[in-house]
């Protein structure tokens, strides 16, 4: 690759790595707020035993299950973007 175009990859690669932490951050303030209702709900469920306070921290549970897969996606995306980055970047040092 030309060095013209490993900067201008790497521009690009800047940019998606800037975005996906944006995102990143903010589906880890959402898992923050799944992750307390699902902890209240539980404790609701504990102290009322009835079957749709039960519903309803499953439900709760649920949803902050697939908000950590969410997450884990996302720092996933982040981790690739920073291995593209640190392999262009040992593209432009050469």
């Amino acid at each position: 690759m030309k060095r013209d175009q490993v900067e201008r990859r790497l521009l690009e690669v800047h940019q998606l790595l800037v975005r996906a932490r944006q995102e990143l951050a903010v589906v880890e303030e959402q898992l923050d707020v799944f992750l307390e209702t699902a902890e209240e709900t539980r404790i609701r469920s504990l102290v009322s035993e009835t079957p749709l306070a039960d519903r309803d921290w499953q439900d709760a549970q649920r949803h902050a299950e697939a908000m950590m897969r969410a997450r884990d996606t996302a720092a996933a995306r982040v981790a690739e973007l920073e291995r593209a980055q640190d392999d262009l970047l040992g593209k432009l040092v050469v």
